[in-house]
């Protein structure tokens, strides 16, 4: 059997010299705990976090017809989004499945950028390469030459101004007044170090936060300079924290919420899929010929003590009879009780509805609630 080298970010340094503990994610060396969990998890909750999430792919669209270009391929409309704004969006299969969800950033007229997941970076960049076949646009894969640094949290506006618009930062382009004015999924452009640098108000934790795209080989500075400004209100955080964010904000994790096997709809992303505002897509024929009423819809679920039903648990009625599985599941460090994100059979969905998981042979009774688990206030 033969063993593949993990792939390291340009920050893999950083991590060991502050200790990380790491984990093979989608083929990449990732820091999944500095420390405590728990404290990481609490940091981005109450102060801020800061992620390395250079693993990410980043793919250039670019070209006179790249609006089209990208209407074509994804399941949202991209042509109508400002320059300056990001969107969510999903990437279909010919079947109506997600290969993937990813945010798009729309630089200039002519000018995108894809952010996929690590696990599907390759198949997104191929998937874009095969679709762009009959407009006038580049796809580019920049993955390699651009890192990606998040800071999470309610400290995090604080934190970007102080290291992005004081004097003597090394970054230039970004005013206080435009980090203040800055809307969620919305972005701004500046420079750091005279290379450029994209810095976004989105994020994965249910928290407001900002996401700083740079070159590889300035991460490590850009790392230590937010650091250094953001002293005890900073956190560095792996990526074990940041899968119990997601899950108390209810946000998709793919591979366990989506699929090439689920539909958005099951998923409760059917309002992503812009069957009403724009022509036709890659996936769009089965989308709206495919009746999913009878198939596995997520649900929000919600238990008491100590114990928590992991991916893969069974989910039944009180009478013992299989509904479901569940996709993902922690004790929540916010709420302190366990939740999970399960698919159960449609009738089952409404909030108070009594259901069963298994966990580790024994029954723990939940109920659905809503999503999400978690909303800052």
């Amino acid at each position: 059997m033969v063993e593949h080298a993990l792939r390291s970010t340009a920050l893999e340094a950083v991590h060991e010299r502050l200790g990380a503990t790491f984990t093979d994610f989608a083929g990449w060396r990732m820091p999944v705990r500095y420390g405590s969990d728990l404290a990481e998890h609490a940091a981005v909750r109450e102060s801020a976090g800061l992620f390395d999430l250079s693993h990410m792919g980043e793919i250039r669209i670019e070209g006179p017809q790249a609006p089209e270009a990208l209407d074509h391929a994804f399941a949202g409309k991209i042509s109508t989004v400002s320059v300056g704004r990001a969107k969510y969006t999903l990437l279909l299969t010919e079947s109506g499945g997600v290969i993937d969800d990813v945010i798009v950033y729309r630089r200039a007229e002519d000018r995108y950028l894809v952010v996929a997941n690590a696990s599907n970076a390759a198949a997104d960049l191929a998937a874009l390469q095969e679709r762009r076949a009959d407009f006038d646009v580049e796809v580019i894969d920049a993955s390699a030459e651009t890192a990606l640094i998040a800071v999470q949290g309610p400290a995090s506006a604080e934190i970007i101004t102080g290291a992005l618009t004081v004097e003597g930062t090394e970054a230039a382009g970004i005013t206080e007044a435009d980090i203040d004015a800055l809307g969620y999924y919305r972005f701004l452009e500046g420079t750091y170090r005279g290379a450029e640098l994209l810095v976004a108000r989105t994020g994965y934790t249910g928290e407001d936060g900002f996401e700083l795209y740079v070159r590889a080989e300035l991460a490590p500075s850009l790392w230590d300079h937010l650091t250094a400004v953001g002293g005890q209100k900073l956190t560095p955080c792996g990526l074990a924290c940041r899968d119990t964010l997601r899950l108390e904000a209810g946000m998709p994790l793919y591979g366990n919420e989506l699929g090439t096997e689920l539909h958005p709809a099951q998923s409760g992303l059917g309002k992503v899929v812009a069957l009403k505002s724009k022509g036709d897509f890659v996936g769009r024929s089965a989308v709206e010929s495919t009746d999913t009423s009878e198939l596995p819809v997520l649900v929000g679920l919600a238990a008491q003590g100590r114990r928590a039903a992991r991916a893969g648990a069974v989910v039944r009625t009180t009478d013992g009879t299989e509904v479901g599985t569940v996709s993902s599941g922690a004790l929540s460090p916010t709420l302190g009780h366990p939740i999970a994100m399960a698919f159960v059979r449609p009738d089952l969905t409404a909030v108070g509805t009594e259901l069963v998981l298994d966990v580790r042979g024994k029954d723990l009774p939940a109920r659905v609630v809503d999503l999400p688990f978690y909303s800052r206030s």
